[in-house]
C-alpha cells in the first residue's frame, strides 16, 4: 500500500525567488537529470502579460480586491509539494495515467484553495520521483481569525465587513486546516492506490540536502572501513615476514646446536671429559625451548591466516555490496533512458512537428534571444524584441528595432518551421540587411588617380 505526500510551506521573503529558480529550473540541482528536464510541464497557464511565478503572485495579490495595505513581513505565497510513495508513482507513470493524476492534483487544488488562488503548478519529471510543485497565494475573505476569538473571549474590536478581502496565510494553515488538507488530498487519492498516513506519526520527509549529506557519511564510512582493513592486511603481512624470518633464525641457530652438540659427543668420547653429561643436558633444555617456540610460532601463523581470511572476507563484501549498488543505479538509469526513448519516439508520432520545434528552438537561441523569449517563440506567441540578432551565414549580427517575431509554418514546406519577423522570413531579412550594409560600404569607397589604390 503506498501513501501520499503533502508538503505545505509559506514561501520566504516578499518574491520567493529562490523557490521560483528552482521550480522554473533557471538553476539545475545536483539531484536532477537534465536529459529529463524537457519533460516538465506547466499545469496552469499564466495571463496575459505574467511571464512567470514571481509575476503570477504578485498579479493575483494586485488584482484580488485587497483594500488594506500589505505589509513587507506579510506572506504572499504558500508552497505546496505533491507526490506519492515512489514505487507507486512509478506505477500511475507506466500506467500512462500521469495526465489524469496531475488532473486530479489540479481540481484538488481548486477546490481546497480556490482556482484564482492557484496561480502555478509544476509537474517536475527530472527528479527521482514525480511531484508537482504548486503556488497558492492565501487570499481570503471576512474577519480575522485573531478578531473572531477576541470577540468570543469578550474583548471590544471594531466591526468589519464580513466579506472583505484580505492576505493571510496564518487563517488556512491553522491545525485542524493542515488536517483537513491530508485528509481530503487522500481522498482524491485514492483511486490511485494512495492513503493517508497514520496519524499523529513523528514521522518527517527527508530533505534533499539531509539525502545527500547521508549518502555522502555512509560512502565516507565505506572508505575508512577499506582503508582499516587494507591497514591490517598490511600490518598481518608485515609481522608474517617478520615471524618467517625469526624462523628461520631460529632454526638455523637450532642446527648450530646440534653441530655443537655432535662435536662435543665426539671430542668427550675421544677426551673422556667429564663435562659431557652437563652439555647434553644444556643441549637437551635447549631444544625443548626450540621446540616451545616453533610450537607458539605455528600458533601465530595460524592466527595470522585466520585473520587475513576475516579481512579478506570483509572486503570481499564490501565489494560485492558496492559492485551491487553500482549495478542497480545502471539498471535504473537504463530504464530511465530506454523510457525517455519511448517517449521521444510517441512525441515524434504524436506531434509531426516536434522535431521542428526542437531545431526551432536551437535556431532561437543562436540568433540571440534568451531562454524566456524562447520559450514564447516556440508556444507561437508573437514577441517583439529589439537589439541585435546573429546570422550564422553571413557570421556577423544585425540590429533590429523593436519588431514582431513569430514562429509560422514554411511557405515553401508546411511540414517545417520557420521564424518571421514583421510577416516576413528571418533568412530574407537577414539577405537585405547584408546587402544594405554591403551597398553602403560600396559608396564608401571613392577612386583615386591610376596607380594610387583606393581610399576609404
Amino acid at each position: 500500500m503506498g501513501y501520499i505526500s503533502i508538503q505545505i510551506n509559506k514561501a520566504k521573503g516578499s518574491a520567493d525567488t529562490g523557490a521560483s529558480d528552482h521550480i522554473e529550473r533557471k538553476t539545475t540541482p545536483k539531484n536532477t537529470d537534465p536529459t529529463r528536464t524537457h519533460l516538465n510541464r506547466e499545469l496552469v497557464q499564466f495571463p496575459d502579460g505574467v511571464a512567470d511565478r514571481t509575476e503570477a503572485i504578485s498579479h493575483r495579490i494586485r488584482t484580488a480586491g485587497i483594500r488594506r495595505k500589505i505589509t513587507s513581513d506579510q506572506v504572499r505565497a504558500i508552497r505546496i509539494v505533491l507526490s506519492g510513495t515512489h514505487e507507486d508513482m512509478v506505477k500511475v507513470q507506466d500506467e500512462g495515467r500521469l495526465s489524469e493524476w496531475c488532473d486530479d492534483n489540479l481540481q484538488w487544488l481548486h477546490r481546497t484553495f480556490g482556482r484564482e488562488n492557484t496561480v502555478s503548478a509544476v509537474l517536475h519529471m527530472d527528479e527521482h520521483t514525480p511531484h508537482i510543485h504548486a503556488t497558492v497565494v492565501p487570499i481570503v475573505t471576512g474577519e480575522r481569525r485573531k478578531a473572531r476569538k477576541k470577540q468570543a473571549e469578550g474583548k471590544r474590536t471594531y466591526r468589519k465587513k464580513a466579506n472583505a478581502v484580505r492576505l493571510c496565510a496564518d487563517d488556512l494553515l491553522t491545525r485542524e486546516r493542515l488536517v483537513a488538507y491530508h485528509d481530503s488530498y487522500a481522498e482524491a487519492m485514492a483511486k490511485y492506490g494512495l492513503h493517508r498516513g497514520i496519524r499523529g506519526s513523528e514521522a518527517r520527509h527527508t530533505t534533499t540536502a539531509q539525502y545527500y549529506r547521508d549518502l555522502k557519511r555512509q560512502t565516507g564510512e565505506l572508505e575508512t572501513n577499506v582503508r582499516q582493513l587494507q591497514t591490517e592486511q598490511k600490518q598481518a603481512e608485515r609481522l608474517l615476514a617478520e615471524v618467517r624470518k625469526e624462523i628461520k633464525s631460529e632454526k638455523l641457530e637450532a642446527a648450530k646446536t646440534e653441530a655443537k652438540t655432535a662435536l662435543v659427543a665426539k671430542v668427550g668420547s675421544l677426551l673422556g671429559s667429564g663435562k659431557l653429561k652437563e652439555l647434553e643436558a644444556d643441549n637437551r633444555t635447549l631444544q625443548n625451548e626450540v621446540a616451545a617456540r616453533d610450537e607458539s610460532i605455528e600458533l601465530l601463523q595460524q592466527q595470522m591466516q585466520r585473520q587475513q581470511d576475516e579481512h579478506s572476507r570483509q572486503l570481499m563484501e564490501l565489494q560485492a555490496k558496492h559492485r551491487r549498488e553500482m549495478a542497480d543505479k545502471e539498471a535504473e538509469h537504463q530504464r530511465e533512458v530506454s523510457f525517455l526513448k519511448s517517449i521521444i519516439q510517441k512525441a515524434k508520432k504524436w506531434f509531426p512537428l516536434f522535431q521542428e520545434l526542437v531545431y526551432m528552438e536551437k535556431f532561437c537561441l543562436k540568433v540571440g534571444f534568451n531562454e524566456r523569449q524562447t520559450a514564447t517563440l516556440i508556444s507561437g506567441k508573437p514577441l517583439f524584441y529589439e537589439g541585435e540578432l546573429y546570422s550564422e551565414e553571413h557570421r556577423r549580427k544585425f540590429t533590429t528595432e523593436e519588431a514582431g517575431f513569430q514562429v509560422v509554418k514554411d511557405p515553401k514546406d508546411k511540414s517545417k518551421l520557420a521564424l518571421a519577423i514583421n510577416g516576413q522570413l528571418i533568412g530574407e531579412w537577414f539577405k537585405e540587411q547584408f546587402g544594405r550594409l554591403f551597398s553602403s560600404i560600396k559608396r564608401t569607397v571613392k577612386p583615386l588617380r591610376r596607380d594610387k589604390g583606393m581610399r576609404l
